[in-house]
């Protein structure tokens, strides 16, 4: 039987006081909804509806290719059942979650296959726990439940012996149901066919006059379908996200996951309350992460490398045997044996050549520094390509912008360029040329030659 997933992610989330919605939020560098459609694409499931409202529709075939899925754009009536990707629909008015449900079936051709139901704002969940709802898919509902410390906000899960009776929301709640510890998660797994029938018949007497999805399981009940509980083995598995302080709870945890999982497969993380990972990087066995970190944006470090402290990558390439310390690398690439810090900025597609030396208060932006380069202090490189093994004096800087556009500046191999230089771009400095301390450079300077002074001019070649 074919699996579709529902992902309900049309709240406001009133409680974030927030402009943006609430599924659009960010933990460790994506937005909650990537989470469950991450871990939708984990478990197998290729076919997603996401309900969702006018601000997060936009946004949803972008989260969509991240997280790992195709997409098929808006959802329209009469999608065929078996139809794979990521679709978004409307949900207008919000009316509650057995609302949302029915928005998306009323979108979708049916089948008869399984309907597994996941709430947006649930980071924390992952593809094993949904592979265990669906093993049960053979039943009218398998629904996800956990042992939670109270007091809470989740809906309590009532039961009839072993079986599932009926869920009560908390604000529906009386004084000996609110006294039960076990919650409904928020995950579901329907027999698609009895889904329908029983979202068919949901009412909204209750205190919001709403469409509560958790109605379904009376309903069922009544039937005398079997309900069967999967119960988490970790509440922290399925907590939702309500406000702020929820989202940086969770944002920790997820956290703690991604530094588990890096230092399980041979890397050591010093301190991984003070090391913040983003998920997809690619980290090397050996590697080395010291306090206050964050990596992210499909960065991928090799192996024996040391990164921190106080150190962000984003986006970046980091070889072998490199060292980052106290510095900031983005969307660019270090080569091996490379040292970069304290207190660099290499940025916007910039190169390390293998044995470079970045130093202490160096930027270095739309640059490539070959192999053995070294600007060890107080000096801005940017667009400029700098041959092998080329040293930079302390404060030099690339007057690469002239009040219309970037101009390049070149320098050759084994030059030598003097401290509190001013390579004025375009320019060309050739192999083994130097210039004096102090030198504002504004005209090409030959292979070997020497210049100094300002404006620099060339100095007798020794004999």
């Amino acid at each position: 039987m074919s699996v579709r997933a529902i992902v309900l992610a049309a709240g406001k989330g009133t409680r974030m006081k927030s402009a943006r919605p609430k599924v659009l939020h960010e933990l460790c560098g994506r937005p909650m909804l990537w989470y469950a459609l991450r871990a939708l694409r984990e478990a197998g499931v290729e076919s997603v509806t996401v309900v969702t409202n006018a601000e997060v529709s936009p946004h949803v075939a972008d989260i969509a290719a991240s997280a790992g899925h195709t997409t098929v754009g808006q959802a329209a009536a009469g999608n065929d059942a078996g139809l794979t990707g990521v679709s978004a629909v409307l949900q207008e008015p919000q009316l509650g979650t057995g609302h949302a449900v029915q928005t998306a079936l009323a979108q979708l051709t049916p089948g008869t296959g399984t309907i597994l139901v996941v709430n947006g704002d649930m980071p924390l969940v992952d593809a094993d726990l949904m592979q265990a709802a669906l093993a049960n898919r053979a039943h009218a509902l398998a629904l996800v439940t956990a042992r939670m410390p109270l007091p809470s906000a989740f809906g309590r899960v009532v039961r009839d012996g072993e079986h599932v009776a009926r869920v009560v929301e908390a604000r529906d709640a009386t004084d000996d149901e609110l006294a039960i510890d076990e919650m409904n998660a928020g995950l579901y797994v329907y027999d698609e066919a009895k889904l329908r029938a029983a979202c068919a018949e949901l009412g909204n007497e209750n205190a919001q006059g709403e469409y509560y999805l958790t109605d379904t399981i009376a309903s069922f009940a009544a039937r005398g379908e079997r309900i069967v509980p999967v119960v988490a083995d970790d509440y922290r598995s399925v907590l939702g996200v309500n406000d702020r302080v929820e989202l940086a709870a969770a944002a920790a945890l997820l956290n703690r996951r991604v530094c588990e999982r890096h230092m399980r497969a041979g890397v050591t993380i010093v301190d991984p309350a003070t090391t913040y990972l983003e998920p997809d990087l690619t980290i090397a066995a050996d590697v080395t992460i010291l306090p206050n970190t964050t990596i992210g944006r499909a960065t991928r470090i090799g192996a024996h490398s040391e990164i921190g402290p106080n150190a962000r990558l984003q986006n970046a390439r980091i070889g072998q045997h490199v060292v980052i310390t106290d510095s900031v690398v983005a969307d660019s690439e270090i080569g091996d044996f490379a040292y970069v810090g304290p207190w660099a900025h290499v940025r916007a597609g910039s190169l390390v050549g293998t044995g470079g030396r970045v130093g202490n208060f160096v930027e270095v932006k739309t640059s490539e520094l070959g192999p053995g380069v070294k600007a060890g202090h107080l000096t801005y490189l940017g667009d400029a390509a700098v041959g092998d093994r080329t040293n930079i004096g302390a404060g030099t800087i690339t007057c690469n912008y002239d009040g219309v556009v970037k101009n390049r500046t070149t320098i050759g191999k084994d030059a030598f360029i003097g401290s509190n230089s001013s390579l004025v771009a375009p320019l060309v400095v050739g192999d083994r040329a130097l210039t004096g301390a102090g030198s504002v450079v504004i005209r090409d300077v030959a292979e070997g030659d020497r210049v100094a002074g300002n404006p620099a001019r060339i100095l007798p070649r020794k004999a």
